[in-house]
């Protein structure tokens, strides 16, 4: 090969398309990247022979209950010593509320425990993939010995995946639109532990596909009754009459695994 033929072999024009990263990254191909992330989730899930999940949602930022109160203890100490730092002030706040949520890391844990122990291996359960009260979920199934999957995704803020996940059951996304779609395509019950922005973005798409009927009824159980009795009214939405009472009904609010489970037993008639 002379000069030439290897300038044009080495251009990036000669590239084979699928080899092609600044090709793939280009605009023009997002419907290519958007199948790509729906195809290859799939392969792996039929090949390990998933076909019907629970899906749990909660907050990132959830700990168990020693690391909440330290980090109560740490932005207490933080704070004596510059009483009028606003920042420090917002750090405390923050740590006692998520003090407060820490129980519901043992909740997570134990109802994924509940999932193997009564439904052995029908169910496996799936998370968000990352830290906190999704960690909680995965971890209760792995040590179980379930099946256990994580559905990532890219944020500003690297969110790395838990240690409780499946050997190639941890998936990465980029578009929160397919991540979604994978999370509620195979779900049988949705178990909505405390959290923020993400966990109510989760938690009523799931109740618009559900009363759209794009998605078959299925149980939804919001874990922690205080929680969820302070931040969301759905009997308000019925007074209003922007929502039916009957649609008001779409979710049961419990307080423990034991009572998620029964929720979920009940429906399918498992014993």
């Amino acid at each position: 090969m002379n000069q030439e033929q290897e300038k044009i072999t080495h251009a990036q024009s000669y590239l084979k398309a699928y080899e092609d990263i600044q090709l793939l990254k280009k605009d023009i191909m997002r419907p290519v990247r958007m199948e790509l992330e729906t195809l290859k989730p799939e392969l792996y899930l039929k090949h390990h022979g998933i076909e019907e999940t629970i899906v749990c949602f909660g907050s990132a930022r959830v700990q168990e209950t020693p690391q909440a109160e330290k980090r109560v203890a740490e932005a207490k100490k933080a704070l004596e010593a510059n009483p009028n730092d606003k920042n420090l002030k917002n750090r405390l706040y923050e740590a006692e509320g998520l003090l407060k949520l820490s129980k519901y890391y043992d909740e997570g844990r134990k109802f994924a425990n509940l999932v193997v122990e009564k439904a052995g291996n029908r169910f496996a359960v799936v998370t968000g993939g990352g830290p906190g009260l999704m960690e909680a979920a995965n971890r209760g199934a792995f040590e179980k010995g379930g099946k256990s999957i994580g559905f990532n995704i890219t944020l500003p803020h690297e969110q790395k995946p838990n240690p409780y996940i499946t050997e190639n059951l941890a998936f990465l996304f980029h578009y929160f639109a397919i991540r979604k779609l994978h999370l509620v395509m195979r779900s049988k019950a949705f178990v909505v532990f405390p959290g923020g922005f993400g966990t109510f973005d989760e938690l009523f798409e799931v109740l618009t596909l559900v009363k759209t009927g794009k998605k078959q009824e299925l149980p939804i159980v919001l874990v922690g009754k205080q929680f969820w009795n302070d931040v969301v009214n759905i009997p308000a939405l019925a007074s209003y009459g922007v929502i039916s009472p009957e649609e008001a009904e779409a979710c049961t609010i419990v307080e423990t695994a034991e009572e998620a489970w029964a929720e979920i037993a009940k429906f399918y008639n498992i014993k």
